[in-house]
């Protein structure tokens, strides 16, 4: 489940003309480290890796719309960053990860 969400999110940012090569570029190499860091916490806690990799599918689409709603955007991104917090111990990389892209999505819906 993680893999194939993880390709839908990578699907939808390659199709996305709106995003601008270099910020494709960016947010693909963030989903890689994703795709690792989260396969590894799935070993431990699945459905904490699924509920993150949701998060970030969720917020993924929120900043990508072509009519962004800047609070359903808000609260995704809201959720993707609260899907990490207790997780900055054990999962430093993780959580810098998340945090990259929470902060790149967040500057795409604006």
């Amino acid at each position: 489940m993680i893999k194939t969400t993880i390709a839908n999110i990578e699907n939808k940012i390659k199709r996305n003309a709106s995003i601008h090569d270099k910020e494709k570029e960016e947010l693909l190499n963030l989903l890689t480290g994703l795709e690792n860091e989260v396969s590894e916490l799935s070993k431990i806690d699945s459905e904490h890796a699924e509920s993150i990799t949701g998060f970030t599918q969720t917020s993924t689409h929120e900043a990508t719309r072509k009519d962004k709603n800047e609070q359903l955007l808000t609260l995704s991104l809201k959720g993707l960053t609260s899907s990490v917090d207790e997780l900055e111990t054990s999962h430093p990389k993780l959580v810098e990860i998340v945090n990259r892209i929470s902060h790149m999505l967040s500057n795409m819906g604006i």
